[in-house]
């Protein structure tokens, strides 16, 4: 007599690709972060009672999204593009579940450490583990036989600098010293993501762009990459040891280059198509932003303090945010089996933090009196869009493909 076995029950939906789990917990974790930024920033000008932090205001909104937010969805996207870039099979969810379980909790406990002393770094632990284990996994992805592995190598290197930034994160939250707060908002910044960023928009922006826009010449030098990338290293290099008044001489041509790549790449005519043309006008917020951390540089020579925080958020609010909607509804609308168009509500959004990223930079030049509330209108402007697209976009995680494969 025969015995028949079952078969192993298939795994939640969440869990059938890696950019599913990892855009849903990053999308979750982006409103979290950025609600409890809203509160602190309300409590900033009277509308409620301030929250007692166990660390600076400030040093938690950096910590949050720079370690927590950017790099979920950074890690959703590579652990799906980077085997494709590199002719590999697909990463097996036995590979990447347990580092996002470690993630996942780990965030969950230094969020309550925020509150909580001692549970900060006990959560930072458990987050540096999840991220060794992502990285392990691109690392072997990477670091394969194929020759044309330049783009692959290079965000994985970054990312092993942002493993770094943890690690000062978490010597912050053990010593209290804020030298290794600095240096974690560093590496995190022109180390980890802005490398990543960059290469991923030199490698992807005109390959879509060219099966997009007619007549188009695909213009990806790798001189671009070690001017910009090299650039970003410099800058953060200068910054942690304390010759950030220094950074405009690798700016201005890094600045020149990205609105050289800019132009290059054809942004007017990607307009035509708007999930192309957000990540043309998000890449354009590169130049502009090393464009003002250039101006910046230049007026401090002559004694002037100008613009603030301006450059750097038009980097993180403008750049990285911008790249990452754009980047992460294509990957999204792709891998669900719909069609590659961006409707009518995802565009809307991405002008509306157009207009989130114009406020906040605004917000570093309008009198003193008023930043505050400058930035509070910057943070709910940013929790509206993405709040809004998280009801558009997090559900389809929770769903099958539409044309029945797997993924």
């Amino acid at each position: 007599m025969q015995t028949q076995t079952k078969a192993a029950p298939a795994p939640p939906i969440l869990f059938a690709a890696p950019h599913r789990t990892m855009f849903f917990s990053g999308g979750v974790m982006l409103l979290v972060a950025f609600v409890l930024w809203a509160v602190e920033l309300a409590g900033r000008v009277g509308a409620v009672a301030p929250l007692p932090w166990t660390l600076p205001p400030g040093w938690m909104h950096a910590l949050l999204v720079l370690a927590g937010v950017f790099p979920l969805f950074m890690f959703g996207f590579l652990l799906t593009a980077m085997p494709r870039w590199q002719g590999a099979q697909d990463v097996p969810a036995a590979a990447w579940l347990l580092p996002w379980r470690l993630l996942v909790a780990g965030w969950a406990v230094a969020t309550l450490g925020l509150w909580i002393p001692g549970l900060l770094a006990a959560g930072l632990l458990l987050v540096l583990a999840g991220w060794g284990g992502v990285l392990r996994v691109l690392w072997g992805v990477a670091f394969n036989d194929n020759p044309d592995s330049l783009h692959a190598r290079l965000v994985t290197t970054a990312l092993a600098a942002g493993g770094f930034g943890v690690l000062a994160w978490f010597v912050f939250a053990i010593t209290g010293d804020g030298v290794w707060a600095r240096v974690a908002i560093s590496l995190g910044v022109w180390w980890c993501l802005l490398p990543v960023f960059f290469t991923v928009c030199h490698r992807m922006i005109p390959f879509f762009s060219s099966n997009i826009v007619k007549d188009y010449v695909v213009v990806r030098p790798r001189w671009a990459l070690g001017i910009v990338l090299g650039a970003s290293v410099i800058h953060g290099a200068l910054t942690m040891a304390g010759f950030g008044a220094m950074t405009w001489i690798v700016d201005a041509p890094a600045a020149a280059t990205a609105l050289w790549l800019s132009v290059q790449w054809r942004l007017v005519p990607a307009l035509r198509v708007p999930l192309l043309g957000m990540l043309h006008i998000g890449f354009a917020w590169l130049g502009i932003a090393f464009l003002l951390s250039t101006l910046q540089g230049v007026a401090a020579l002559f004694g002037h303090a100008w613009l603030g925080l301006a450059p750097l958020h038009a980097l993180g609010v403008g750049f990285f945010g911008s790249v990452l909607l754009g980047m992460v509804s294509r990957v999204t609308l792709g891998h669900s089996g719909g069609k590659l168009v961006a409707d009518k509500l995802t565009w809307s959004l991405f002008l509306g933090l157009e207009l989130v990223v114009v406020v906040r930079v605004a917000g570093e030049l309008v009198p003193p009196s008023w930043s505050s509330g400058v930035m509070l209108a910057a943070a709910l402007g940013w929790i509206g869009v993405f709040g809004l697209w998280g009801t558009r976009y997090l559900p389809v995680y929770l769903r099958p493909r539409s044309d029945g494969r797997p993924g």
